[in-house]
């Protein structure tokens, strides 16, 4: 089955305080994450990059203006797609080699094995319709897709400190969804970007990379929010 071209692959919506929701409208909810665009007065925060289907730097030329941070909040491929675009790269240690790793990445349902999508299913994700409901350009091929790999310029550890000059997120080592999955806090105004170790929908468990460390201390911290 053909699908459209999207007239457009990204939507925004500015949701106040110099932050603004990047998401892909056409991508299926199991692999759409949200990207995080903050204006700081030095640098500006750009947290997880999407799939990398189409340029993300270019769509949104308006909003990378400055100096930007890019921070991975983990290295699956749905988060980190778009992060080689961008020079200052930010993770924490243990997903630098994964995303360094270039690899295919089929979107192409005949790639999910029956289990898988039974599995998926399970959890809350019928892909039986596909994982696209458009493309961005005559001629891709969603099961040519091919993650770009790329070195992170800043490893990142539990209790650093992301600094935009008015603006400071301290980070927070939420292993679990992957072994370096990380959240962001900004303690002074009550703001934690997650990632996907916090999100509202089913849970995915059994996926690569999740790690049954115990999350205790970040847990107990993001707990403490206001």
């Amino acid at each position: 089955m053909s699908l459209p071209i999207a007239e457009r692959w990204f939507e925004r919506r500015d949701v106040g305080a110099d932050l603004t929701l990047i998401r892909e409208p056409h991508v299926h909810p199991l692999l759409r994450c949200n990207i995080w665009r903050l204006r700081g007065r030095d640098a500006d925060l750009l947290v997880d990059t999407g799939m990398g289907i189409t340029s993300l730097r270019e769509a949104g030329a308006d909003l990378f203006e400055t100096t930007l941070l890019a921070v991975a909040t983990h290295a699956h491929g749905d988060h980190v797609g778009g992060l080689h675009e961008f020079e200052c790269r930010l993770c924490h240690g243990a997903e630098a080699d994964a995303l360094a790793q270039g690899r295919d990445y089929s979107l192409d349902l005949a790639d999910f094995s029956a289990e898988s999508q039974a599995r998926l299913a399970k959890a809350g994700y019928d892909i039986a319709g596909g994982l696209l409901t458009a493309v961005p350009r005559a001629g891709y091929r969603p099961a040519a897709h091919v993650l770009k790999g790329c070195e992170p310029t800043r490893i990142l550890a539990e209790g650093d400190v992301v600094d935009l000059g008015d603006r400071a997120f301290e980070v927070l080592h939420l292993p679990g969804h992957s072994p370096g999955s990380i959240g962001l806090w900004e303690a002074a105004t009550g703001t934690l970007f997650s990632g996907d170790a916090i999100y509202d929908g089913p849970l995915l468990d059994e996926i690569a990379g999740p790690t049954s460390r115990p999350i205790a201390t970040p847990w107990s911290a993001c707990c403490a929010c206001p």
